[in-house]
This record gives structure tokens, sequence and C-alpha cells, in this order.
């Protein structure tokens, strides 16, 4: 066997083990959202998580009431979608970023919500139009919210 043929199958092996050590990044967990088959606010919210990394599947649903109400949302936190991921419920325009935070802190609450539609939160942005403040609150199982975030 040539020298030449050694060094070569030599680099491979290198290269193999090499790419097998190579560490791979985290991947977020998938989410299931709940909405309207026809909000596009929604859809626009959907696509923000998914360009932030996010697996999502959306369940189009005719009472969003529905899984608002069986998540522990409550009416005071109440938005146009609820999204489930791991043991946590996000409803409204929650950005990303934030959705990431929780599930990084792993607090002790039930959810976050962005309560209303807030122009300017993801999926609600509005073409020439100045992006408002708003909070981004926590929830509990008995649904006492407090302040989680100001935006």
């Amino acid at each position: 066997m040539s020298n030449r043929f050694r060094l070569g199958a030599l680099l491979v092996v290198v290269s193999v083990v090499g790419m097998a050590q190579a560490p791979k990044p985290a991947s977020k967990p998938s989410m299931t959202v709940y909405k309207s088959p026809t909000c596009g606010c929604c859809s626009k919210w959907v696509e923000h998580m998914k360009a932030n990394g996010y697996t999502v599947t959306t369940l189009d649903v005719d009472d969003i009431m529905v899984p608002m109400k069986t998540y522990g949302v409550p009416e005071s936190a109440a938005s146009c979608h609820t999204a489930v991921i791991g043991s946590y419920v996000v409803e409204g325009h929650v950005p990303a970023d934030t959705v990431t935070r929780m599930l990084r802190e792993k607090p002790a609450i039930r959810g976050i919500a962005a309560p209303g539609m807030p122009v300017g939160s993801p999926g609600m942005e509005v073409p020439g139009t100045k992006a408002a403040a708003y909070d981004i609150v926590s929830f509990d199982k008995l649904g006492k919210t407090a302040l989680y975030e100001k935006r």
C-alpha cells in the first residue's frame, strides 16, 4: 500500500471523526398553535416563530375561546391565537425571543401572553406605523397575571 493511499485514508478517518464530534445546534421544541382559519395576523405570527427556529403545527378552530379555556388562559390575557409548547401556553403575539427566554428560565407559571393584539408585535406590524409599547404578562394555573416583560 502506498504512503499516499494511507495518508488519504487517514484524512478521511480524521474528517469523519471530527464531523461526528462537532456540536449540533440546540433545536427548539415544537409548538401547536390554535387559530382561526381566516386570521392573517396569526399566520404572520406563525411565520415569525418558524423564522426563529421553532417547528409549528397549526390547528384551525372555529372558536378560539375553546383552546383558551382548555389551557387556562385568563380573560384578561386573551388574544387571537393560543400556542402550546411543552408544558407552557403562549397566548397571542408574544415575540420569539420572549418565548425562548421563558423556555430557558423555566419559570413556575402556566404561560405568557401579549393581551389583545398590540400594534407592532410580531404579526401585527403595520407599515408606516410606529410600534406601540405593550406588556407581556405571565399567568399561573389559577389565572393570576403578573408583568413578565415590557416591550
